[in-house]
C-alpha cells in the first residue's frame, strides 16, 4: 500500500477544520485553547494541508478540540484508503477538472457532488462504476483505468 502524502495531509487538514467549525470556533479561539504558542497562520496551513504537523502538535490540537487523536486519524485513514475491497477512491476535483470528452457525464456529476460535499474524495463500488461507465459509453475496466490515471496525476 502506497501513501499519497499530499492527499493524506489535505484530508487531515479538512478533518481538523471540520472539527473546529463543528464547535463554532475561530482559529483564534482554538489557538487560545492550545498549550503551545502557535501562530494563526500555522493553524491555517495545518487546516489547508500545506504544512505537516508533528505528532505531539496533532495530539495537542486534538485535545483542545476534545477529539481522541485515534478517532481523527481513523477518519482520515478511511477517507484516504478505502478499507473495503472492490471500491475505488476518486478525487471529485480532479474528475471535475478533467477535459476528456468521454468523461463528460462523470465530470458533471463530480461538479455537482463537489458543490454539496465537504470532502472531495469519494469511494465508488463496482455497481456505481458500471453505471458511470455506461453513461460515458466506456467499458467499466476502461473507466477504472482512466480514473486511476487521474488519481495518479499530480494535482
Amino acid at each position: 500500500m502506497q501513501i499519497d502524502a499530499d492527499a493524506y495531509q489535505r484530508v487531515l487538514g479538512e478533518e481538523l477544520r471540520k472539527l473546529r467549525k463543528k464547535r463554532g470556533w475561530t482559529r483564534k479561539e482554538l489557538n487560545d485553547r492550545l498549550q503551545s504558542d502557535i501562530s494563526l497562520q500555522t493553524l491555517a496551513t495545518y487546516e489547508l494541508g500545506t504544512r505537516q504537523c508533528s505528532v505531539v502538535r496533532l495530539v495537542e490540537i486534538c485535545l483542545a478540540l476534545d477529539e481522541p487523536p485515534h478517532e481523527l486519524l481513523g477518519r482520515v485513514h478511511r477517507r484516504v484508503f478505502s478499507d473495503e475491497p472492490g471500491k475505488l477512491r476518486i478525487n471529485l476535483a480532479t474528475v471535475a477538472a478533467d477535459d476528456q470528452a468521454e468523461l463528460g457525464p462523470l465530470r458533471r456529476w463530480a461538479q455537482g457532488r463537489l458543490a454539496l460535499s465537504d470532502s472531495p474524495d469519494v469511494h465508488l463500488d463496482r455497481t456505481a462504476l458500471d453505471r458511470m461507465a455506461e453513461l460515458c459509453g466506456l467499458q467499466t475496466q476502461e473507466l477504472v483505468k482512466r480514473l486511476q490515471e487521474l488519481s495518479a496525476a499530480p494535482r
